[in-house]
């Protein structure tokens, strides 16, 4: 009976197709509207590799500051009419299931984009709004952890506008301390300052990136970082991984500079000590109200013997060679399992 009523099968919803082959709709969002959109894009690339499609039907959605588009295979943008968060082809109107998120930094970490989805009724597969914007303060988080009875170093949060004399700093830190934007990941902007002739250059480099500054003790110790995830109701910890870094700190430069940092995965470590870190991730999540995959970092300070939260990042990066894959393959994952558990989970929201 088809090729009686051509044209009306040419229109035909392709969410109706969609459904027929019993496949959720899925929106991969990309892009962003800071610096780290070109992590964004990195990340895209193993994604977009490992999404089952058998499982699921997806269309890539590209945030960018000048509009969000689905490009063509020939080349076409096709713009999201934001009204629905929906998408039309050839006169086909496509509504999502759910939202996959891997924009890095504004505004796909910072609970703006989550905001908007709940709004639209759509689930996704982050934190949701207040957590993301939470965590992406660093210092709000520090100080809703430290609230917690979760060990964190010493801080000042700086604003710009507001001066605040650098002797202040200085008495009220003890040098070294760690220099960095209060909001933003992938560690730019950030110093480390051992002197105290160079905290001003510190303070403005950070302040270039952001309005809001974090200044923090410096807290000695092994670097831990940690994936967190739900699924089935259960808070499933990741093999975590240790950073061992030949620059000063583990900065931009030696996240994304082959051969500047050696990251073990899983971590060698004492099985009490690895029990403290998972106890004390498990907490974090649950504390912040998290959904999704998280990374959280940790220094695990050896004199207090116990770990102390630096900060949490609700989309942390997935390129081939980011911590939380490695963790993924390390529990002995698929990264096309992983996705496909973190759609699910956000499928069941519904």
């Amino acid at each position: 009976m088809i090729w009686f009523y051509g044209e009306i099968y040419k229109i035909a919803s392709f969410s109706f197709i969609c459904k027929m082959n019993n496949r959720p709709i899925i929106a991969f969002l990309t892009g962003g509207y800071s610096g780290e959109a070109v992590i964004s894009y990195k990340s895209a690339i193993t994604i977009e590799n490992n999404i089952d499609t058998e499982k699921f039907d997806y269309y890539t959605i590209d945030i960018t500051p000048n509009g969000w588009f689905h490009l063509l295979k020939n080349g076409r943008k096709i713009e999201i009419d934001r009204n629905d968060f929906s998408l039309t082809i050839e006169g086909s109107k496509i509504h999502f299931d759910a939202v996959l998120i891997g924009i890095h930094g504004t505004p796909g970490e910072d609970g703006k984009l989550q905001g908007y989805l709940d709004l639209m009724r759509i689930p996704y597969t982050t934190c949701g709004a207040a957590s993301s914007a939470l965590t992406f303060n660093k210092r709000y988080t520090v100080a809703v952890a430290a609230f917690a009875g979760i060990p964190v170093a010493k801080s000042l949060h700086l604003f710009k506008g507001y001066k605040l004399q650098k002797e202040n700093i200085l008495t009220e830190l003890q040098m070294p301390y760690f220099v960095k934007p209060n909001n933003g990941g992938s560690s730019i902007g950030m110093s480390k300052v051992t002197r105290a002739g160079d905290l001003v250059g510190a303070l403005e480099k950070a302040f270039r990136e952001d309005d809001q500054v974090l200044v923090e003790e410096f807290i000695t110790g092994r670097e831990f970082t940690i994936g967190v995830f739900r699924f089935k109701g259960e808070i499933i910890c990741l093999p975590f991984t240790e950073i061992k870094t030949k620059k000063e700190f583990f900065d931009f430069e030696a996240k994304y500079t082959a051969g500047l940092t050696d990251e073990i995965t899983p971590a060698v470590v004492e099985e009490g000590i690895a029990e403290k870190v998972r106890s004390s991730a498990r907490r974090v999540y649950q504390i912040f109200n998290c959904r999704g995959v998280i990374r959280i970092d940790f220094i695990y300070n050896e004199s207090r013997a116990e770990p102390f939260l630096l900060e949490i990042n609700t989309v942390p990066g997935q390129t081939e060679a980011s911590l939380v894959p490695q963790q993924v393959r390390a529990m002995g994952w698929t990264l096309k399992e992983f996705y496909s558990a973190l759609i699910l989970e956000a499928l069941a929201q519904v």
